[in-house]
C-alpha cells in the first residue's frame, strides 16, 4: 500500500513537472504549432482537387444584420465538381472562406440574392481576395438583379486607391489591374415564369427565381443542380410558393428563418429601454421573412431530403436556444433539420442520395 502511494505520488510529481516545463516553453511550443497549422493552410493552392465528385455546400455566413459570434452575414459557398461559386457576400465572407481552407482565388462567379446591406457588405473584401489570391486577370463575374451595376460601381470607387497601392507594391504580375473588382452580369426574370437559367450545362445548372421580400424588388433565390444532386437557396423571403416549386425533390433546402417569438424579446427590450424606433424595426421585419415552421412546411410539401436554416434571426448565443428555434419546425418536417452556423459543410456525393453534414476539416 505504501509502495502504491509512492508510485502515485511519483506520477503526480512527473505530471506537475511536465506541466511546469510546458508552461515555461509555451512560447516555442505555440510557435511550432502555429508553423504546422500555417503550413497546412498554405501548402495546397487548389483546395478543391481533393474533394470527391458531387455538390458541396458551405456556410461562409449563417447570420443576419444582428451581431452573432457564431453567425456572420449571409454567404454560401457551393462547389460543383471542382468549380466554386459563392452566393451572397455578407460580412465575414472572406475570413470564413479562409477558415474553411478554401482559396478565394478559385471563385468562378458570385451570385447575389438582393442588395440589403447584410448580403453585400463583405463584397469589396471578397472581390479583393479573389483578385490577389488568384492573381486574377479578369474581374469577378457577379450575377444579380437590376441595380447590380450601381452596387459594383460603388465598391469599385471605394477600393480603387487600394488597388493602385497593391499593384504598385507587388507589381502587375501579382496584382494585375484588369483582374480587380467585379463585372456585372445583370439579369431580369420573365414575368410569366419568374425564373431564368443563368448557367445551363449538361452537368451544371444555376437558376434564379423570384421571391417575395417587398419592398425589396427584385429579390431572388437560386436552384443549383450538379449532375444528379440539387440545392435550393431561398434568399430572404416571406413564405413563398416559388421556393416550394423550386425545392420539389431537392436534396438540400437552405432556407432563411426568423423566430417571431424570440424576436419579440428583442422588440420588448428596445421598447422598455425607450428606443421605440428600434422596436418598430423589429416589428417591421416580421412581414418579409419566413418562420422556421413555415420553412418546414415548404420542406415537407417539396419532399426535400434535408432542411438547413440560415440567415438566423435573432442571434442564438445561449445553449438550448437552437433547440427552441427549431422545435416547432421539427414537428412539421421529419427529415434531417439543422440550424446553421458559420463553417458548416454539407456533402452531396454524385450517385448517392445521402446528405452528409459536418465541418470542413
Amino acid at each position: 500500500m505504501q509502495r502504491s502511494g509512492k508510485f502515485l505520488g511519483g506520477i503526480v510529481l512527473f505530471v506537475v513537472l511536465l506541466a511546469a516545463v510546458a508552461w515555461w516553453q509555451r512560447g516555442p511550443i505555440a510557435m511550432a504549432i502555429m508553423q504546422r497549422q500555417v503550413s497546412s493552410l498554405t501548402a495546397v493552392a487548389d483546395q478543391l482537387a481533393a474533394l470527391p465528385d458531387g455538390l458541396h455546400v458551405g456556410l461562409c455566413g449563417a447570420g443576419s444584420p444582428f451581431p452573432d459570434a457564431q453567425r456572420s452575414g449571409p454567404c454560401t459557398v457551393v462547389v460543383a465538381g471542382k468549380r466554386m461559386f459563392v452566393f451572397d457576400a455578407g460580412s465575414g465572407a472572406s475570413r470564413n472562406l479562409a477558415l474553411m481552407r478554401l482559396n478565394a482565388g478559385q471563385i468562378e462567379a458570385l451570385f447575389l440574392t438582393h442588395f440589403h446591406s447584410d448580403h453585400i457588405d463583405g463584397l469589396g473584401e471578397l472581390m479583393l481576395q479573389r483578385w490577389i489570391q488568384g492573381t486574377a486577370r479578369q474581374a469577378l463575374p457577379v450575377h444579380g438583379p437590376q441595380g447590380l451595376e450601381k452596387v459594383l460601381q460603388g465598391f469599385k470607387d471605394a477600393y480603387t486607391l487600394d488597388q493602385t497601392y497593391r499593384t504598385g507594391h507587388h507589381g502587375e504580375a501579382i496584382a494585375p489591374p484588369a483582374g480587380f473588382g467585379g463585372v456585372a452580369q445583370t439579369f431580369s426574370l420573365p414575368s410569366d415564369t419568374g425564373r431564368k437559367a443563368l448557367l445551363s450545362e449538361p452537368d451544371l445548372e444555376i437558376v434564379a427565381f423570384r421571391v417575395s421580400h417587398g419592398p425589396v424588388e427584385p429579390a431572388v433565390g437560386y436552384r443549383i443542380r450538379y449532375k444528379d444532386r440539387s440545392l435550393v437557396i431561398s434568399g430572404d423571403t416571406s413564405k413563398s410558393a416559388a421556393v416550394q416549386r423550386e425545392a420539389m425533390g431537392a436534396d438540400l433546402l437552405l432556407h432563411a428563418a426568423l423566430s417571431p417569438a424570440m424576436l419579440g424579446f428583442v422588440e420588448k427590450g428596445f421598447a422598455d429601454a425607450g428606443r421605440s424606433y428600434m422596436a418598430k424595426i423589429m416589428n417591421d421585419v416580421l412581414n418579409y421573412h419566413t418562420t422556421p415552421e413555415e420553412a418546414a412546411e415548404i420542406a415537407k410539401a417539396a419532399n426535400v431530403k434535408a432542411l438547413v436554416f440560415n440567415h438566423i434571426v435573432p442571434p442564438l448565443p445561449l445553449p438550448g436556444l437552437e433547440q427552441n428555434f427549431a422545435k416547432g419546425a421539427r414537428h412539421i418536417y421529419q427529415g434531417p433539420l439543422h440550424v446553421g452556423k458559420d463553417g458548416d459543410w454539407f456533402t452531396l456525393l454524385s450517385g448517392s442520395a445521402a446528405v452528409e453534414m459536418g465541418k470542413r476539416p
